[in-house]
């Protein structure tokens, strides 16, 4: 799993230029709106760098982010572990980095004040004891695991989630779902990441466990390579009544964000110029009011998928372009869509 995450990321960050983000630079937008951060990642591979050093740098690009929350990502699991217990090493490695930020030396951030880890939930019953060891190293922090369940067959070019799942993993009545209600029982969350045929299949988990909190990632993975990019009006008009099927499930909540993929097929990073926030905004609001609408600001959330969205555009330009979409919204509902829906779902 970790040499197929590790191909797939330092293929995916191989066109970032941070020259070519810069010459984009913009000014901040309501720099004193106070933000959490509900997704990002760390690694340190050969051709890419981003720990605290590098998200800091892009925190202080002006946007007030409070508090952030790191998303699994196979990064420094344990060596000498046996395959279950590898994982655990993730969640010490980000415990540190986030207790060097809670020091103050670095400025006001809580950079990882939330953890989300991964556990293989087709262990069942037995992912209690990886869950639990996880919980022991987190130092508070541990909030819940990611199992992603991304899946596709129709182009080379959309790879499969890096836990190398089979078609429809979250309809798994045995091992699967056995393993998963062990969230519940240890009071953890659940972030979901799939591409939007497999929608449905949250939907089914969703309703087979009413009381456990579940975050989609990405607004849900609409998919706009390849073999979907000439079904665009095809893919939102099914993605659209997944995402509002979804929303009935009240135990669910969505994250606005993680379009800046090459699998959504916007292809910014094939530009010459960066895009500018208004830019990003006009092509990302269909996705993002749609899943507002039906979701309600109380269970949406923005978020920057850095460093992965960061090959279409720089945070500060990211940040600015979710401001720019949420421009009509109440002074209240900001306050969920930007901080306070991530806190209540992340306990921060």
């Amino acid at each position: 799993m970790i040499d197929k995450i590790k191909s797939t990321i330092e293929s995916h960050m191989a066109s970032l230029d941070e020259s070519w983000l810069k010459g984009s630079a913009e000014a901040i937008l309501d720099p004193e709106l106070p933000i959490v951060d509900p997704h990002h990642h760390f690694w340190d591979y050969p051709t890419h760098r981003y720990l605290l050093e590098q998200l800091l740098a892009d925190i202080g690009s002006g946007h007030k982010i409070e508090a952030t929350v790191f998303i699994e990502c196979a990064s420094f699991y344990r060596r000498d572990a046996s395959r279950e217990m590898r994982v655990v090493g993730e969640v010490e490695f980000v415990n540190g980095q986030a207790a060097m930020a809670a020091n103050g030396r670095y400025g006001d951030t809580l950079a990882a004040a939330g953890i989300v880890g991964f556990a293989d939930l087709t262990l069942g019953a037995k992912v209690e004891e990886v869950l639990s060891a996880q919980v022991a190293v987190g130092g508070g922090r541990f909030k819940g695991i990611r199992h992603a369940a991304g899946w596709e067959d129709k182009t080379a070019e959309i790879h499969n989630s890096h836990t190398n799942p089979p078609q429809h993993l979250y309809r798994d009545h045995t091992m699967f779902r056995e393993g998963f209600a062990k969230l519940g029982e240890l009071g953890l969350s659940f972030d979901a990441w799939l591409y939007h045929p497999q929608i449905e299949d949250l939907i089914d988990l969703a309703r087979s466990f009413p009381d456990q909190p579940i975050v989609l990632n990405h607004v849900g993975g609409p998919l706009g390579l390849s073999w979907w990019a000439s079904r665009r009006n095809e893919v939102f008009t099914a993605w659209k009544a997944s995402i509002e099927e979804l929303a009935k499930s009240k135990n669910v909540y969505m994250k606005l964000g993680g379009l800046g993929m090459k699998l959504n097929g916007f292809d910014f990073h094939k530009r010459d110029t960066a895009p500018s926030s208004t830019e990003l905004a006009d092509a990302w609001r269909p996705f993002v009011e749609t899943s507002i609408e039906a979701f309600g600001a109380s269970r949406c959330m923005f978020e920057s998928n850095f460093p992965v969205d960061k090959i279409s555009g720089s945070y500060a330009n990211y940040w600015n372009a979710f401001k720019r979409l949420a421009s009509g919204a109440s002074e209240d509902e900001k306050a969920d869509l930007f901080n306070r829906t991530a806190r209540r779902f992340y306990r921060l």
